[in-house]
C-alpha cells in the first residue's frame, strides 16, 4: 500500500478537455457571434442533420434540454391525466418528472442487476388499457435490451420513447440506439459525453408527422409566425450551443473509445477484488457516460475517496418510487428490489478521456484499502 500524496482527481474534467479543442471551439463561437443569429441559426439545423445521420434517423429536432426532449415527446403523443407511461425508477428524475407534469402517471418496473437498465420480462405485466408509452432509459452508456421491449410495444400499439441522456454513441445489435423507438431523447448537458456548455437537447424521430409536430411544440405551437395551430412551448436549442455541439461531435467516437479504455483498466485492476464492476451486455457497445461498480461497502469507499480528493459519486442515492414527489404513485419500499438495492450499493468514480491511467490506479488503490 503506498504513503504517497496525490493531486486531487476530479469526477470530470472539463476545462482540461475545452483546452485540448480550445481553437476549434472558439472560433465555432466567433463565427455565430459575427452572424448575430443567435435563435434557430443555421448551426442548429446543420447539427440537427448531423445527429439525424449519426443516430440513423430520419429527423432529429434540436430543444431547450433533456428534459424538455422527454416532456415534448410525451406531448407529441397528447399524454395526460388519466395516462400511465411505464419506466425504470433507476434513472434521473426527469424520465418521470415530465410524466407527472403532464399529469399522467408514472407504473415503474425493476431493473436488472447487470447492467441496471429496465427488465423487459416485466414490462408487459404492467400495461393496462391507459398504457400511453414505455420509456426504456439507456443507463450509464448502454443500451436497454430493446428488440423484446419493442415487440411488447408492437404486440399492443404502444409507442416507445428512447430516454438515450446518458448514451448518445452506443449500439445495440450494430445498431444506434436513438434510431430504435418511435422518438428518442438526448440531453447535452455539460457532463454528457457529448454535452454544450449550458443546457441542450434533441428528439429524434424518423416518423415524419411527429417530427413535423414536434417542431411545432417547440415553438409555442407555431409553424407560421403568429399563428398557433396547437399549444406548445418555448425550446429551442440556442445557435452557440448548436455550434458548441458540432465541434464536439466530431470527437464523440474518439472520447467514447478512450472511456472503454479507461473503463477496461478499471475492471483489470478490480478483476480480484470484491468490488461488482460494470459488464457490457454482449448486444451491446458501451460509450460508460458514468463508471458505476458496487459493493456493501458503497458508504466506506466513498469516504475514503474523498479523503484522498478523489471525485466519486452515487448514482442514483433514492430511486425514483421511493421518492417524495412520486409516493402517490403507489410502490412503497420493497416493491421494486434490485432498484432499491443497487442504491444502497451503487457508486460511480471519475471516467473522462483525458483521464491518466496512474490517477486510474490511485483510485483503486483507495477503494481496496476498505473493502478487501
Amino acid at each position: 500500500m503506498s504513503n504517497e500524496t496525490h493531486k486531487p482527481i476530479p469526477m470530470l474534467d472539463l476545462k482540461g478537455q475545452y483546452q485540448s479543442m480550445k481553437d476549434e471551439i472558439n472560433s465555432a463561437i466567433q463565427s455565430v457571434l459575427d452572424s448575430c443569429q443567435f435563435i434557430m441559426g443555421p448551426d442548429v439545423r446543420a447539427l440537427e442533420d448531423e445527429i439525424a445521420v449519426y443516430t440513423e434517423s430520419k429527423f432529429a429536432i434540436g430543444c431547450n434540454s433533456g428534459t424538455d426532449a422527454l416532456q415534448m415527446a410525451l406531448m407529441t403523443l397528447e399524454v395526460g391525466p388519466g395516462d400511465e407511461i411505464i419506466t425504470t425508477p433507476f434513472t434521473f428524475v426527469a424520465t418521470a418528472e415530465v410524466v407527472g407534469l403532464l399529469g399522467a402517471k408514472c407504473v415503474f418496473v425493476d431493473i436488472l442487476p447487470d447492467t441496471y437498465n429496465i427488465n423487459p420480462d416485466l414490462i408487459e405485466a404492467a400495461i393496462t388499457d391507459k398504457t400511453k408509452a414505455i420509456i426504456p432509459v439507456h443507463l450509464f452508456g448502454q443500451s436497454v435490451d430493446m428488440d423484446p421491449i419493442q415487440a411488447i410495444a408492437a404486440k399492443h400499439g404502444i409507442p416507445v420513447i428512447e430516454d438515450a441522456a446518458q448514451a448518445i454513441g452506443a449500439t445495440y445489435k450494430g445498431r444506434p440506439i436513438c434510431g430504435l423507438g418511435e422518438m428518442a431523447c438526448l440531453s447535452f448537458f455539460p457532463s454528457k459525453n457529448l454535452g454544450a456548455y449550458g443546457d441542450g437537447g434533441m428528439i429524434m424521430t424518423s416518423d415524419e408527422k411527429l417530427a413535423d409536430k414536434l417542431r411545432m411544440i417547440r415553438n409555442h405551437g407555431s409553424r407560421i409566425q403568429y399563428q398557433h395551430d396547437i399549444l406548445g412551448v418555448n425550446s429551442r436549442l440556442d445557435t452557440l450551443q448548436a455550434a458548441i455541439l458540432r465541434v464536439r461531435l466530431r470527437h464523440l467516437d474518439d472520447w467514447g473509445k478512450a472511456r472503454g479504455e479507461r473503463a477496461e483498466k478499471y475492471n483489470t485492476l478490480l478483476k480480484s477484488s470484491n468490488v461488482i464492476t460494470p459488464i457490457t451486455a454482449e448486444t451491446n457497445t458501451h460509450v460508460f457516460h458514468q463508471y458505476c461498480a458496487c459493493t456493501e461497502k458503497r458508504d466506506a469507499v466513498l469516504d475514503n475517496l474523498r479523503k484522498h480528493q478523489i471525485g466519486c459519486a452515487v448514482y442514483y442515492p433514492i430511486p425514483l418510487h421511493l421518492q417524495p414527489a412520486f409516493r402517490d404513485m403507489g410502490f412503497g419500499e420493497g416493491s421494486l428490489p434490485i432498484a432499491e438495492r443497487m442504491s444502497r450499493e451503487i457508486f460511480a468514480l471519475p471516467i473522462y478521456p483525458e483521464l491518466p491511467k496512474e490517477d486510474q490506479e490511485w483510485i483503486v488503490e483507495k477503494i481496496l484499502e476498505v473493502t478487501d
